[in-house]
């Protein structure tokens, strides 16, 4: 049987700004649930859910340790979103050059 559970990619991921703030909270250590909920205005359920949204893009990863489970960046799939990324800068590149040519020009 196929399995047909939804796997989140990495920009579907990282489009909410509570899962962004999750990734930036992670960065530096490994945290509890609990304490990952302390952090933000919503429900322990909501923030379950947007964990398991960053753990199918492959974000984040889960260990159980005792009763609690605790959550760890995983950088690696940022490296995707990085290239893509880097794809666009030659543009931003040259408008910021026209753009420092127009003022320098309007002296």
């Amino acid at each position: 049987m196929k399995d047909t559970a939804i796997k989140h990619d990495v920009f579907q991921a990282i489009a909410d700004p509570t899962r962004r703030k999750m990734l930036i909270l992670l960065a530096d250590k490994e945290m509890p649930i609990a304490s990952i909920t302390e952090q933000f205005p919503i429900t322990r359920t909501a923030v379950n859910k947007h964990l398991h949204v960053l753990a199918d893009a492959g974000l984040v990863q889960s260990k159980k340790v005792g009763r609690e489970t605790r959550y760890t960046l995983q950088p690696e799939p940022l490296k995707e979103l990085q290239k893509w990324v880097s794809f666009f800068e030659k543009y931003w590149a040259d408008r910021l050059s026209a753009l420092k040519e127009y003022v320098e020009s309007e002296d």
